[in-house]
C-alpha cells in the first residue's frame, strides 16, 4: 500500500465496489486500505435530473469497499459544475455500503 503514500494530503477520488462516487483529501489509510478522507463530498451523478455533490465532511471508508482511488486535477475539477453532469449511476459491483 505504499503508493498511496504519494497521495496523502492530495485531493482524490474514489469509487467504491457499490458504484460510490468520493471526493476527498486523503489524510490517511491502512494496510488494508481502509481510507479516512477530510473535506469530503459524494457525487451522485444522475441520468435525468440534475446530479447531487452531498458534503460529508471528515469520512472513513472501508477498504473491502474501495475499488479505484486516484488524483483529482484540481483546476480542471473547479471548472465542472457537477450538478449539471448527467449520466448513469455506476452498477454495484459486490457488497453494498450500509
Amino acid at each position: 500500500m505504499s503508493s498511496l503514500n504519494a497521495f496523502l494530503e492530495k485531493k482524490v477520488a474514489v469509487i467504491t465496489t457499490d458504484g460510490k462516487y468520493f471526493i476527498g483529501t486523503l489524510q490517511g489509510y491502512d494496510n488494508l486500505t481502509n481510507l479516512i478522507l477530510s473535506e469530503t463530498t459524494e457525487r451522485i451523478i444522475l441520468q435525468d435530473e440534475d446530479s447531487i455533490v452531498e458534503e460529508l465532511g471528515l469520512y472513513v471508508i472501508r477498504g473491502d469497499l474501495v475499488s479505484c482511488v486516484g488524483l483529482i486535477d484540481e483546476e480542471i475539477d473547479k471548472q465542472i459544475d457537477w450538478t449539471k453532469v448527467k449520466g448513469e449511476q455506476l452498477q454495484k459491483t459486490k457488497k453494498s455500503i450500509q
